[in-house]
């Protein structure tokens, strides 16, 4: 077996953790390629090393004085290279830094760094070789990454290693100018390497022991999800649940590559696998709860609408005008709503609603805002009957007003509108139904 790992900023902030995750790499032969982020935060109220560069870079560009925030980020490096015994100076590499940050190299530049330095004292700690991420991934002048050329390079690279070290968020355009994918980008460097390797296995280590069923500022140490397949957690990754990147998600599905999501805090426990497709049966009737504040409604009604061609066309094009994407188009014989986000229509509210008017002659248009959308996702709802009744059996019991139902026909997710205020107590009655009491 092959496995790629990946390692995040909490989990290398201090020599500590560092310790830590060498024990976990060196403990199975078959992690082979190890991928390191900045370190994070060491404690609540400290800065991670990512923040440290971007505001000493800004101060360089800005011309000013820039060597006292530059010699805070190498103690940082140095109390790491201090607490784990290492003959290993960097300051070569600082210089280095301290000149391109003077010639205003770029943020990108800057802000990958940190990947870049953690990813030498890994490689030291380790006694693995370092990849540097510059020489094998690659970006096209666009600014988008350049998937095959990206395979080639790096598949060449590690046929040479059976064990290395590449840093994670950061890759290069051909004439060698940095580029980094937007933050938590080392989860997609990660995926990257384990298609490129042809790994079995892509093992992404943090700080929690797995994915959550729901957001755990809701609900009190919610159930993990032992296996979930990437359709499942792109429908809840969308709804804002977050543990991994979202574009990390792509390379190693379009492979086949599982991810295990790890915490390096608890080795020994199992976390959460992420599949194409599995036979394994959940614990629960949904896989998992998430949701987002923050949207409005556009309400149309008429007479005879479904009969009349390039309705719903006419009214979408209004909203494209503007530059607005829809959310959902819950909708019945002679009405139609419009779920978008607040935020992007408020600003062109009222040039939608009256391209509306003058391009269907709607009998009724309303504007309903300040609604959250909750999704309530699971590959067994298809299975078991009653899933939908029992989460508004939930919501009414808990007197939530239920505002829009919208539900595809693969039945892996029923999505539910309610009002803003009612977000929390929603998530925690139907989390309530379902995983704590089962009814």
């Amino acid at each position: 077996m092959k496995k790629v790992v990946k390692f995040g900023g909490s989990s290398l902030a201090s020599a500590e953790q560092f310790i830590k995750v060498g024990k976990i790499i060196l403990a199975d032969e078959s992690r082979r390629y190890v991928v390191p982020s900045a370190p994070g935060k060491r404690f609540d109220g400290d800065t991670k090393v990512t923040d440290m560069l971007y505001q000493c870079y800004y101060a360089a560009a800005n011309g000013e004085d820039f060597s006292g925030m530059l010699k805070q980020i190498k103690a940082r490096y140095n109390e790491i290279i201090g607490g784990l015994n290492l003959k290993l100076s960097l300051d070569e590499e600082f210089e280095v830094i301290a000149e391109k940050f003077t010639e205003k190299a770029g943020s990108d530049y800057a802000a990958s760094r940190g990947e870049y330095l953690n990813g030498i004292v890994m490689a030291a700690y380790l006694g693995y070789p370092f990849v540097d991420a510059a020489e094998v991934i690659r970006f096209a002048e666009d600014g988008s990454f350049d998937p095959d050329v990206t395979d080639r390079l790096l598949g060449e690279r590690l046929k040479e290693m059976p064990k290395a070290v590449v840093p994670g968020f950061y890759g290069a355009y051909e004439d060698g100018r940095i580029k980094t994918f937007s933050r938590g980008g080392s989860d997609i460097t990660g995926s990257i390497v384990a298609r490129a390797s042809g790994a079995d296995l892509y093992e992404n280590w943090t700080d929690v022991s797995g994915f959550l069923v729901t957001d755990p500022r809701l609900i009190e140490n919610p159930e993990v999800i032992d296996t979930i397949t990437y359709r499942e957690l792109r429908e809840l990754s969308y709804m804002g649940a977050t543990v991994l990147h979202e574009d990390a998600i792509f390379p190693v599905r379009k492979a086949g590559i599982p991810i295990n999501i790890r915490n390096t805090n608890r080795p020994k426990d199992n976390g959460t696998m992420i599949v194409s497709s599995t036979c394994h049966k959940p614990r629960f009737t949904i896989t998992g709860i998430a949701g987002k504040k923050g949207f409005v409604t556009v309400n149309i009604e008429k007479d005879m609408m479904n009969s009349e061609i390039g309705f719903g066309r006419k009214v979408l094009e209004e909203f494209e005008k503007q530059g607005i994407s829809f959310e959902h188009i819950p909708s019945g014989i002679d009405t139609m709503s419009i779920v978008v986000h607040q935020e992007e229509f408020e600003e062109h509210e009222q040039k939608v609603l009256a391209g509306i008017q003058r391009a269907v002659h709607p009998d009724y248009l309303e504007v309903e805002g300040d609604l959250a959308l909750i999704a309530v996702v699971g590959r067994a709802m298809r299975a078991n009957r009653g899933t939908a009744g029992r989460i508004f059996s939930a919501l009414a019991h808990a007197n939530i007003n239920v505002k829009m139902i919208d539900q595809g026909s693969s039945e892996w997710n029923i999505i539910v509108g309610v009002r803003n205020d009612d977000f929390e107590r929603a998530i925690r009655a139907i989390y309530d139904i379902f995983i704590t009491t089962q009814l």
